[in-house]
C-alpha cells in the first residue's frame, strides 16, 4: 500500500489546523447543497464554518473549500424541509470547535449542538445550516496509547499506534 498523508494534523495540545487548499484536483468526494439563497448560504459557510470561495458562477454554483478534500458546493435549489438524518463531517482541530460555534451562532443562534467528546476519541460540534444541511465538525483528542481511552478501543477491535 502506498503512504498517502493526509492534510489532518496529528492531535496535539496547541496543534495548529491545515491551511487551506487552493488548487484544482479531481474532487474524490464532494456535497452538494442545494440553496434558495446563495449569497447568505455562502455568508454562513465562510464565515460560521470557516470555508472559502474557491471560485463561483454566479448564480449557478459557489465551490467552498476548508482543507484539501474538503469541498462543497452551493448550488440553486429547493433546500430540505428539516435538517436529515444523515450528515457530513468536516476535520478541524480541537481548539477551532468553540470558535467555530461561536461564529455559528452569531449568525443563527441555535443551530449547533454540542461539542460532544466521543468515545471514539472525538470531540463534534453539530451544526444546521440555513439550507437544513447537518453537518458535523469533528476534532480528535490526542490519545495517550497506554491510557484507558486507547485500553477501550483495542477492546473493540482497533489498532492505537504507538509513537
Amino acid at each position: 500500500m502506498s503512504e498517502y498523508i493526509s492534510p489532518v494534523p496529528v492531535p496535539a495540545p496547541g496543534v495548529r489546523p491545515a491551511e487551506i487548499y487552493r488548487e484544482i484536483y479531481g474532487m474524490p468526494m464532494f456535497v452538494t447543497v442545494p440553496t434558495g439563497d446563495l449569497a447568505a448560504s455562502e455568508d454562513f459557510w465562510l464565515r460560521g464554518l470557516g470555508f472559502v470561495d474557491l471560485f463561483s458562477v454566479p448564480g449557478q454554483v459557489t465551490h467552498l473549500r476548508r482543507w484539501a478534500f474538503q469541498d462543497v458546493l452551493l448550488v440553486p435549489g429547493e433546500p430540505a424541509g428539516a435538517a436529515p438524518a444523515v450528515s457530513v463531517a468536516f476535520a478541524c482541530v480541537l481548539g477551532q470547535i468553540d470558535e467555530i460555534a461561536g461564529r455559528c451562532e452569531e449568525l443563527v443562534p441555535g443551530c449547533t449542538s454540542g461539542p460532544v467528546d466521543r468515545p471514539w476519541n472525538s470531540v463534534e460540534l453539530e451544526v444546521v445550516t440555513p439550507e437544513n444541511a447537518r453537518v458535523v465538525m469533528t476534532a480528535a483528542r490526542p490519545l495517550d496509547p497506554d491510557g484507558p481511552q486507547a485500553g477501550w478501543m483495542r477492546e473493540m477491535g482497533m489498532e492505537v499506534p504507538r509513537p
